[in-house]
């Protein structure tokens, strides 16, 4: 197949147009040859790469390239930004394409969408080009330690804050993209809490835990998790619903922090953590909580 996209490329540019090709196997011959199943794939062969792909991909991220790959007007594009900016003068429907690129942005998710145009059904590809996530820690314990390298090993970018200087030091947390030493409110007002923030609160001592929740509940954080017991947690919750919280927003936060994995040593809770984080950011429903 990939012999195949080679000259296919070639004849690309020979041509100077587009074109849409499409590579299957049945389950036998995919035996036959090695492979455990079979399919199809689509490729969109282009004789050049589009400024529009090179401007998101050289980008932040935050953004979504709306590509006509089969139908009229095969090979014209819309850029389409995460505040609703759309660039370009592809004859795509902007409104509805302005939304579904939006909703495959929040999934982080690539796909094909069918519109209607004047001269018929046109297939659009949505290739998504996401912002980095963040994730914020907030408590320099054993568990952060260990969630630190794993979180970058997933693409995340690592800040850690804490207000205790001893223990937010390079020597103990050496893989960290940033290291805040603040209490809750100047810390998150450094970080800029966004939808791309995945909130960790680990202190475990309520002069931490409780004023960084309180400003994680009023930002739009992806993911707000909280370590302690159940029995904390519900004291926790009470507190907060006294405060003036609503129910909707205290269900937001997540704890025990972490998918019951069954481990308790720092480096499993961790990994109970991020297997949470993971489920939370591509909308994978989970056990009630």
């Amino acid at each position: 197949m990939e012999a195949a996209t080679a000259a296919e490329i070639v004849a690309a540019i020979e041509r100077g147009s587009p074109r849409l090709v499409s590579f299957g196997v049945s389950h036998q011959e995919a035996w036959a040859v090695g492979l455990a199943c079979g399919g199809t794939i689509r490729v969109f062969v282009e004789p050049v790469v589009r400024p529009e792909i090179l401007e998101a991909a050289r980008g932040p991220g935050g953004e979504v390239v709306a590509t006509i790959i089969e139908g009229q007007g095969a090979g014209d594009a819309l850029g389409i930004s995460a505040d609703g900016t759309v660039r370009g003068n592809a004859d795509l429907p902007h409104d509805t394409l302005r939304d579904t690129a939006l909703a495959a942005l929040r999934r982080e998710a690539s796909g094909t969408v069918t519109v209607e145009l004047p001269g018929g059904a046109a297939s659009v590809f949505l290739e998504v080009f996401p912002r980095q996530p963040r994730l914020v820690i907030f408590g320099a314990t054993h568990v952060a330690l260990a969630l630190v390298p794993l979180a970058r090993r997933l693409g995340y970018h690592t800040i850690v804050a804490d207000g205790r200087a001893g223990f937010l030091t390079p020597e103990r947390l050496p893989e960290a993209d940033e290291l805040i030493q603040a209490w809750p409110e100047e810390a998150f007002d450094r970080i800029g809490l966004d939808d791309t923030c995945y909130i960790c609160v680990l202190s475990h001592d309520p002069k931490f835990d409780e004023p960084a929740l309180r400003l994680a509940l009023r930002s739009p954080a992806a993911y707000i998790g909280a370590i302690g017991s159940r029995k904390t947690q519900a004291e926790r919750r009470e507190r907060l619903a006294a405060e003036g919280f609503t129910p909707d927003e205290i269900a937001r936060i997540y704890g025990p922090i972490g998918l019951d994995l069954g481990g308790r040593a720092p480096a499993e809770t961790a990994l109970a953590i991020l297997a949470e984080v993971t489920q939370v950011r591509y909308g994978v429903e989970g056990e009630e909580r």
